[in-house]
């Protein structure tokens, strides 16, 4: 399928470069037969009592580390974990970078180079494992903003809270969710209110899930793969939530993937724990999730593929240009919109 198909144009002064203030005050564009204008802290009463949100509770670790390997500046963006110890990461500038060079990026934090793949990417082995080097990236790092929050002195002290879900409690992820981004506890307390449940999925976001895709074709991209995790007493409950009639609701792009990712034919889950990477573009049939919520994605990338997907091309294409007119506030940081699923033929390839 040609990606210039899923390509757009965008105000640049439409890409917010903060959340709402609160942030469920930002706007929410009901996506189905008609397009409805309203808020996210309407939530409650968009949804249905018996209604099912499955929200993801990765939490986002400062991935963006600055070092030196002799007297050449390096910076790094960790992307995938490998093992306690290791990472893949994004690296600049990487064309000098050899296996067995060794950065310092810190006074007690270090890192070899054992390994080394394409586009600027290379395998950091760090001298130090498990919770003593989370603990060296909260001192060291920066968050992992993305590319389009263009500040001139990169991420500040606000956005340890900014970038970071009320939901998050696994640390491994090097983007946000951002779909869960939205929620605040008056909202939640709100949803509980009115009956809709909530259940909690963990998927590591890495930074390749938000890169345009550079193929010309679909079939030549290559996803990365992340890491997930989906317990027995929430299938459970998953399953038993569609079985009276409740719909499932995914926050967010990530929760999806995990869900389709785990389901079977008939829609029922399955426990999971290791990796995804599920490419969902237009054809796809959706087994276990009944609507989305999700954030206004970048022209030409995989998510937008994948609402393209779920809610039709046409109709998506008609919602962003209304969501353009409108003035919503895209990205990371903006609105968001509540798809409905709508079957179109799959656009030619």
């Amino acid at each position: 399928m040609r990606v210039d198909l899923f390509d757009f144009d965008l105000p640049r002064e439409l890409i917010a470069d903060r959340p709402a203030e609160p942030r469920d005050a930002a706007r929410l564009l009901v996506v189905g037969e008609k397009l409805a204008d309203r808020m996210v802290a309407e939530l409650a009463g968009v949804l249905r009592p018996g209604d099912l949100l499955v929200v993801n509770d990765t939490r986002v670790i400062p991935a963006r580390l600055t070092g030196k390997r002799g007297n050449a500046g390096i910076e790094a963006t960790l992307h995938k974990r490998r093992d306690d110890q290791t990472w893949d990461a994004f690296v600049r500038p990487a064309k000098r970078l050899r296996p067995g060079d060794n950065i310092r990026f810190a006074g007690d934090l270090r890192a070899e180079v054992i390994g080394k793949g394409e586009a600027g990417e290379v395998t950091l082995r760090f001298d130090r494992a498990g919770a003593d080097l989370l603990a060296a990236l909260e001192r060291h790092g920066a968050m992992p903003l993305p590319p389009y929050i263009r500040r001139a002195s990169g991420p500040d002290p606000r956005d340890r809270t900014d970038y970071q879900t009320v939901f998050a409690e696994r640390p491994g992820a090097v983007a946000a969710p951002t779909a869960g981004l939205h929620f605040t506890p008056a909202l939640l307390q709100a949803l509980e209110t009115a009956g809709i449940g909530r259940v909690s999925v963990t998927l590591h976001v890495g930074a390749g899930t938000f890169l345009p895709v550079k193929a010309d074709d679909t079939r030549d991209h290559r996803m990365h793969a992340e890491w997930g995790l989906l317990s027995a007493e929430t299938a459970s409950a998953i399953n038993a939530a569609r079985a009276k009639g409740g719909r499932i609701v995914a926050v967010g792009t990530t929760a999806l993937r995990l869900l389709e990712t785990v389901s079977d034919p008939a829609g029922r889950i399955a426990p999971f724990s290791g990796e995804t990477d599920i490419f969902i573009t237009p054809g796809y049939r959706f087994r276990a999730v009944d609507l989305l919520l999700t954030n206004f994605h970048l022209p030409r990338s995989t998510l937008f593929m994948l609402v393209a997907a779920f809610s039709g091309l046409r109709r998506m294409r008609a919602a962003y240009d209304h969501a353009i007119r409108a003035g919503y506030r895209f990205y990371s940081y903006g609105d968001a919109c509540l798809l409905h699923p709508h079957a179109e033929p799959p656009p030619q390839p």
